[in-house]
């Protein structure tokens, strides 16, 4: 997670967002370090990012802009917005009142953690 102003379109973060995931964990051997590939709507189209992404050896699932969009893309996209909504369920994270990052990224933790903590209950029984 990077957190930014309001007014900053997500684009200028996506290349920092990517480096920043750590190692993906999968079959024996050395883990991967980077995703195999970014999904992303109209907002992420860039020929920069795509440059980007392909020299990372990250394959590029964006919807390009003034064209339709990728099919399925949407059903895939469904986990990020499903997050969104759980998160905005904590009143204080859905509009962002803490002038202080260190605070505001530290509920943004406590959210996610409760989350969690919810669903591994409600599984047992």
């Amino acid at each position: 997670m990077i957190t930014t102003g309001g007014n900053v379109p997500d684009i200028t973060q996506a290349l920092a967002l990517v480096d920043g995931v750590p190692p993906v964990a999968g079959r024996p051997g050395r883990p991967r370090r980077r995703p195999k590939s970014l999904l992303g709507d109209k907002g992420y189209d860039s020929r920069h990012v795509r440059r980007e992404l392909v020299r990372r050896r990250i394959l590029p699932v964006i919807s390009r802009r003034g064209e339709p969009d990728i099919r399925g893309l949407g059903k895939l996209r469904y986990v990020v917005e499903q997050t969104f909504a759980l998160l905005h369920q904590f009143k204080r994270l859905a509009t962002r009142w803490e002038r202080r990052l260190d605070i505001h990224d530290s509920l943004v933790s406590l959210a996610c953690a409760l989350i969690c903590w919810r669903r591994l209950n409600k599984q047992t029984p």
